[in-house]
């Protein structure tokens, strides 16, 4: 219950004090922004905080004990997407350190769409999170503005494009992993080597397809722009690009794709063609996802660390809520070749 106290504001009938709703209302401001300031957080302004403090001040407002802001509490973890099992060794990667560390995580997607974007940012405001880990998104450069001007860490895992040079990334060699791949592939005799493209906005993608452009030039072989297709990393565009690279009046022996989703994608669509795999056409994939592992036959792969940038990034934006500088701010974890029976020698 509350009633009104002799000067205007409501009062907690039990405590005689003030509320923080009260307090917001007075002030002009979100009742998140007075709990800010109440709890000594540093993502407001000072013209904000100067009015709250006044309020409560002139109410008599008794503040708890502050919270130990030397941790964080809470960070968020933003995907464009999260219907993928690349995603999920993310998470998992992120929810290792973040338990450990006794701090909540929050997940989202964004689609990269702004409404939902924006409602994020809503939500991120709201709930007074101390930090954020994007992941392969693209944030509008005002909500990277807004995400700055509340003092809210950002780390960027494997970013779109060229990261802001003040925004810590964490990533993997992808040029490196892309030329392994088709070094394996040279090494086994194939000189028509196809590649299924992931989406060229992701500078990921880019690295990708450079290795593989590399390690073609450096075979002294002319790269065949026919040979490059596009995808997205998921199932049904290496079905497609495999189908299209299979229609080619002179196709490849070999196809390297740029995700695991998309190389089990185009091992599907040789099966329904009547091809085996490695007996007819080699494939490799990009990412080593535990369910390759598995598939028929087991997946040839480069395994990205995904765990680990997540663990990584994880740790990287709690030593900034700390207050402490990562000692790099653009981190890239070594890739690695599995062989394994989805790959074989040219015959």
């Amino acid at each position: 219950m509350a009633r009104e106290s002799a000067g205007g504001g409501v009062r907690n009938k039990e405590t005689n004090k003030v509320t923080i709703t009260e307090i917001a209302r007075q002030a002009g401001v979100s009742v998140p922004t007075v709990s800010r300031v109440v709890n000594g957080r540093s993502d407001v302004s000072p013209e904000t905080r100067a009015r709250v403090e006044d309020l409560l001040r002139r109410h008599g407002y008794r503040r708890k004990q502050p919270a130990d802001r030397s941790r964080a509490a809470l960070i968020d973890l933003v995907f464009n997407d999260l219907d993928s099992p690349w995603a999920v060794e993310i998470i998992r990667g992120v929810e290792d350190v973040a338990h450990a560390s006794g701090v909540g995580t929050v997940v989202s997607a964004i689609h990269g769409a702004s409404r939902p974007a924006l409602q994020w940012m809503e939500n991120l405001r709201a709930r007074a999170s101390d930090g954020v880990i994007l992941v392969t998104s693209v944030l509008e450069p005002r909500l990277h503005e807004e995400l700055r001007r509340l003092g809210v860490p950002l780390v960027v895992v494997d970013p779109a494009g060229s990261p802001s040079l003040d925004v810590p990334t964490v990533g993997a060699t992808n040029w490196a992993g892309g030329m392994a791949a088709t070094d394996h592939l040279l090494g086994l005799g194939h000189r028509r080597i196809g590649f299924i493209a992931g989406p060229q906005r992701l500078l990921c993608s880019r690295a990708r397809l450079d290795g593989y452009r590399a390690a073609l030039e450096g075979a002294g072989l002319a790269v065949d722009e026919a040979l490059t297709v596009p995808g997205d990393f998921y199932h049904a565009s290496g079905f497609e690009g495999a189908g299209v690279l299979l229609d080619l009046a002179e196709p490849p022996t070999a196809v390297f794709a740029a995700s695991d989703q998309m190389a089990l994608g185009a091992i599907e669509a040789l099966r329904r063609r009547g091809l085996r795999v490695p007996e007819d056409m080699s494939v490799v994939g990009f990412d080593d996802l535990p369910e390759v592992r598995w598939s028929a036959p087991p997946l040839t792969t480069v395994r990205q660390p995904l765990a680990d940038m997540g663990r990584l990034a994880t740790r990287t934006v709690l030593q900034l809520a700390a207050g402490e500088e990562p000692a790099s701010r653009r981190v890239e974890l070594a890739t690695e070749l599995v062989v394994r029976a989805s790959s074989a020698a040219l015959s």
